[in-house]
């Protein structure tokens, strides 16, 4: 999907006239103080935070962090137990019937009829609405056109997210929940569906999603906030978390050939720790990145080992989302 415009305003004028038109427009979800128990188990606990109208919105965080039981209350599935929340200015439990012709939800589990074929499960959806989006259009817009007459139980994987996304824009929503949206797309269709997402913020539509690809939310999202054990521990822009876990640290990444000694790195002179991110990958941290430069290639020529990929830079996205969260599996 093509979403380059031709005499268009310079991107700084279009991003802060999106910002005054959000301020303006007001919150389209607003939580504060939220908590959710199962039996003795909190898994949100007194949680806050704001989407601003016409933004992308991110929630990340481990398994077991909380955002599935926080989505789940915003979209009205679930009542929460303590706190509030507000959603399009309404409560999403007691005004569901009011809230959802407004909303457009992609759970994270499909949920499709197995044995309708894509395009009657768009003209299913398409029913529930007074001024649908037409059926046949949103099929060319996910590339499901030749798979209309497929039935659901016969398409892939990476088939069924789209015709999910399909199904959740169908009742042209103003606020659209995206859980992992693209897990199990191809790289083809990942990037188209990051172009629909960018389409929807440009018409207005706010978008709350959740993604454990660190390139997407930092290549869509407006904002982002870091759940970890029911709980908020981070909310900024991406270059604001980027630049924000920032210190006057740099990190050097360097790919090898074959493996090195931690502690080989760690005794350069100008670094102050090093670390083995995975098989041949290394990350030295130095308060003086143009010596230690010096200083780990003399050491590579010395040990005869091959460099295939050096970097220097900020911290990732996930480099910070690993610094907050713990780098441990969670189940």
């Amino acid at each position: 999907m093509d979403t380059t415009q031709t005499n268009a305003t310079p991107p700084a004028v279009d991003a802060a006239a999106r910002e005054r038109q959000r301020a303006a427009a007001g919150d389209a979800i607003r939580v504060e103080g939220l908590r959710k128990t199962y039996g003795e188990k909190v898994a949100v606990k007194g949680v806050s935070f704001a989407v601003r109208r016409g933004e992308v919105f991110a929630l990340l965080g481990p398994n077991g962090a909380g955002k599935t039981s926080t989505i789940e209350i915003l979209e009205g599935y679930r009542a929460c137990n303590g706190g509030t929340a507000a959603v399009l200015g309404m409560d999403p439990h007691r005004d569901g019937e009011r809230l959802k012709p407004r909303i457009g939800v992609m759970l994270q589990q499909d949920g499709l009829y197995p044995s309708l074929r894509a395009g009657e499960v768009l003209d299913l959806f398409a029913r529930f609405f007074a001024q649908p989006e037409d059926p046949v259009a949103l099929l060319d817009l996910v590339g499901l056109r030749d798979s209309s007459g497929v039935r659901c139980r016969q398409l892939s994987g990476g088939q069924k997210r789209r015709l999910a996304l399909a199904v959740a824009l169908v009742g042209r929503p103003e606020l659209l929940f995206l859980d992992e949206p693209t897990t199990g797309m191809d790289p083809q269709a990942r990037r188209a569906t990051w172009d629909i997402i960018r389409a929807l913020r440009e018409r207005g539509a706010t978008v709350l999603l959740t993604t454990h690809f660190m390139d997407e939310a930092e290549r869509l999202a407006d904002r982002i906030a870091i759940m970890d054990d029911g709980e908020l521990i981070a909310l900024d822009t991406p270059a604001g978390l980027t630049s924000g876990q920032s210190t006057t640290t740099t990190e050097i990444h360097v790919t090898l050939g074959a493996e090195i000694e931690t502690a080989a790195l760690a005794a350069l002179p100008t670094a102050r720790a090093a670390r083995r991110d995975a098989s041949g990958k290394y990350t030295v941290e130095t308060g003086d990145a143009r010596t230690l430069l010096v200083e780990l290639t003399t050491l590579l020529r010395d040990r005869g080992l091959d460099v295939s990929e050096l970097r220097v830079g900020r911290s990732s996205l996930e480099d910070v989302f690993l610094r907050l969260t713990g780098k441990e599996m969670r189940a």
